[in-house]
């Protein structure tokens, strides 16, 4: 018998062996993206989305009890099967994730006169940009 959930929205869970071998990498890398995204908040520049995101991931992939919750949570599962099946982004997920990086360009070139430092951001910004309004709506 499988302490895995009968739900068959939730992903499968990896292989016993391989799981149990992986599991604590996968902890270990989420916390240590935890630490690093609540440094990120005090330190300037430093992005802490990406962290908290690569922090559930490591979390999901780590525990199957987390990634059954993630994915019946009403408000964090239905866009995570969306992105799982149909590779969809819900279209306030892409306002918002546009907006946010046009705030922290916009705050970035207020606050210093580098423009060297202003348009490495922009040319990051700008493909990430270009990825998320090409995905699919759901």
């Amino acid at each position: 018998m499988t302490s895995e959930p009968s739900d068959s929205r939730v992903p499968a869970a990896p292989a016993p062996a391989r799981w149990w071998a992986s599991r604590a990498l996968y902890v270990a890398l989420g916390w240590t993206c935890v630490a690093v995204g609540a440094i990120g908040v005090v330190v300037p520049l430093l992005p802490t989305t990406i962290f908290m995101i690569v922090a559930l991931w490591a979390f999901g992939r780590g525990s199957s009890r987390f990634r059954a919750w993630l994915y019946g949570h009403p408000r964090f599962g239905p866009p995570l099967h969306a992105w799982r099946e149909h590779r969809a982004i819900a279209p306030s997920a892409k306002l918002a994730a546009v907006a946010t990086m046009l705030a922290s360009l916009a705050v970035i070139l207020a606050s210093t006169n580098d423009a060297l430092l202003t348009a490495g951001v922009g040319l990051v910004l700008l493909p990430v940009a270009v990825y998320l309004l090409s995905r699919p709506s759901r």
